[in-house]
C-alpha cells in the first residue's frame, strides 16, 4: 500500500512553499532549536510551526495567528483547555500527584467502572495505559493468554500505534518498511476500505472480503484475535451494515477474539460514544485512547469481557502510570462534560448540517470526488494527493487546519464544542479554497 496515508508530507515543496510565506525569522529559529535536538522521523519533524497556546476550537501560534484545528490528533473531543477537565486535574495535582503502581486510588476505580458501564454489551474489565499503543499491546497479550494462540488476523492499511508489536499488526509502508523481523504470526487480510479491488465491484464485495476472513481463520485454525479499526479513521470509511456481524459470526466459530481499535474513534467522534454501537457488533476487546485524557492527559484503555481476566498471574500492562490518578481525574471530568453537555446529541446534530453542507460543495465543485459523514467526523475526497496537499496549506493559510489521509481524503474532525457557526466558518474556509481552482 501507498504510505502518504497516515498523515501530510513533512518535506514536500508544498510545505516549504507554506513556511516561507508564513513563517517568521523569530518561529524559523524556534524550529531551526527543536530539530537540532530531537531525533528526526517521518511526518514529525521537521515540525510544521510553533503553538504558544489552545483554547476550545483554536489554536494560537508564535506570530499571533489563530487557527481552527480539525485535526488535533482526536484527542480534543472536549476541547482544549476545558474549564472542567483543567479543575479536576489542578485539584488532583494539588492531593495526589502521582499513584504508585502497587495502590490504587479513586479516581482510577471510578474511571475503571464508569468505561465498563459505558461500554456496549458485556465489556466490563477494565486496564488503563499511558498510550493507545500500550493499550493495543495489552490486548495481543491478552488474546494470547486467553486463547492459547499467538496469531493475528488484521488489514493491510490499517493503524495501530507505532510499538514493534503495533506496527505488526498494523499495515501502514511508512511505519513497517525497513524495521526487520516484526511478530510472527501476524496474518493480514485487504481492508473494507479497498475491499472492491480484490473482491469486484458488483456490490458484493465486503461479502465476499468477510467470507474471505472466515476461510483464513478456517484454514490457519489457530488465530487468537482479529484486530481491526471498525472505522477506518484515516479516510473516514465504514463498510456496510453486515460485515461487522458477519465477522464477528466467524470469530466466534473459529474460536478467534475480536478486538476493536476506536483509539480515535472513541467518546463521541462518530454521535455515539463508541462508533463500534452504530455497527452491529460488539468485540471482545474495546481499546480507547487519544480524546480519553480529555486533551490534557495521555490516557488509554482497554476494556475486555469479563470471562477474559485469565492473567491474573501475568503482567499485561504494568506501566509506571498505569492509575494515573491525574489522568483518571482528566477522564472523568471528559465523561462528565460529554454527559453533561449533551456532547453526543450535538455531534449527531452538528454531523447532520455538516454533512448537507459538503454534499453541497460537491455538487458546486468537480474536484470533490466524495463526502462521508459520522458525527462531527468528516471525510472529504478529492481528485489526487497534490491537490489535498495543495488544499490544506490553502486553508491553513485562512486559519483551518486538518489532516490529509489515505493521500487524497480531507479528515476534518473538530471538537465536540464547536459551534454551528464555527463549523459554518471552516467548512466556508475549503468551500473558498476549492473556489480558487474553479474561477482560475
Amino acid at each position: 500500500m501507498h504510505d502518504r496515508s497516515e498523515g501530510d508530507i513533512n518535506l514536500g515543496d508544498a510545505r516549504a512553499a507554506w513556511q516561507r510565506d508564513y513563517i517568521n525569522a523569530e518561529t524559523r529559529a524556534l524550529l531551526d532549536e527543536d530539530e537540532r535536538w530531537f531525533l528526526r522521523q517521518a511526518l514529525s519533524t521537521p515540525c510544521l510551526n510553533v503553538i504558544e497556546r489552545a483554547e476550545g476550537i483554536y489554536l494560537f501560534d508564535s506570530a499571533g495567528r489563530r487557527i481552527m484545528d480539525f485535526h488535533g490528533n482526536t484527542v480534543h473531543q472536549v476541547g482544549y483547555g476545558h474549564p472542567r477537565v483543567i479543575e479536576a486535574v489542578t485539584r488532583q495535582l494539588a492531593t495526589l500527584p502521582f499513584s504508585p503502581r502497587r495502590y490504587t486510588n479513586r479516581a482510577a476505580i471510578e474511571l475503571a467502572r464508569r468505561l465498563a458501564e459505558l461500554a456496549p454489551g458485556r465489556l466490563n474489565k477494565v486496564l488503563l495505559a499511558p498510550s493507545g499503543t500500550a493499550a493495543i499491546g495489552m490486548a495481543l497479550k491478552l488474546a494470547r493468554h486467553a486463547t492459547g494462540r499467538h496469531k493475528t488476523l488484521s488489514m493491510w492499511d490499517a493503524f495501530h500505534g507505532a510499538s514493534l508489536d503495533a506496527i505488526s499488526v498494523g499495515g501502514e509502508a511508512m511505519f513497517r518498511r525497513d524495521a526487520g523481523p516484526l511478530l510472527p504470526g501476524t496474518e493480514h487480510v485487504p481492508p473494507p476500505a479497498l475491499a472492491s479491488r480484490f473482491f469486484g465491484d458488483d456490490g458484493r464485495a465486503h461479502e465476499r472480503l468477510a467470507d474471505y476472513i472466515d476461510y483464513v481463520l478456517e484454514v490457519q485454525g489457530d488465530v487468537g484475535a482479529v484486530i481491526a479499526e471498525p472505522v477506518r479513521w484515516t479516510t473516514l470509511e465504514t463498510p456496510p451494515a453486515d460485515f461487522w456481524p458477519r465477522v464477528r459470526a466467524s470469530c466466534d466459530r473459529r474460536g478467534a477474539l475480536l478486538i476493536f481499535d476506536e483509539i480515535p474513534s472513541c467518546l463521541g467522534r462518530t454521535g455515539t460514544m463508541f462508533a463500534c454501537e452504530q455497527l452491529g457488533c460488539v468485540p471482545d476487546m474495546l481499546v480507547l485512547g487519544k480524546g480519553l485524557g480529555g486533551g490534557v492527559f495521555p490516557m488509554a484503555a482497554l476494556i475486555a469481557r469479563e470471562d477474559l481476566d485469565v492473567a491474573a498471574d501475568r503482567a499485561l500492562g504494568h506501566y509506571t502510570h498505569e492509575k494515573s490518578s491525574v489522568g483518571c481525574a482528566a477522564a472523568l471530568a471528559t465523561l462528565d462534560v460529554i454527559h453533561d453537555e449533551k456532547l453526543l446529541e450535538r455531534s449527531r446534530m452538528l454531523g447532520v448540517h455538516g454533512l448537507d453542507r459538503l454534499r453541497q460543495m460537491q455538487t458546486a465543485h468537480h474536484a470533490i470526488r466524495a463526502v462521508r459523514g459520522l458525527g462531527v467526523s468528516f471525510g472529504v475526497e478529492v481528485t489526487d494527493a497534490a491537490y489535498a496537499e495543495a488544499l490544506m496549506y490553502r486553508c491553513l493559510a485562512n486559519g483551518l487546519s486538518f489532516k490529509v489521509g489515505g493521500g487524497n481524503v480531507l479528515t476534518l474532525c473538530p471538537p465536540l464544542t464547536i459551534s454551528q457557526t464555527e463549523l459554518d466558518a471552516a467548512f466556508d474556509i475549503l468551500d473558498r479554497a476549492i473556489e480558487l481552482d474553479a474561477l482560475g
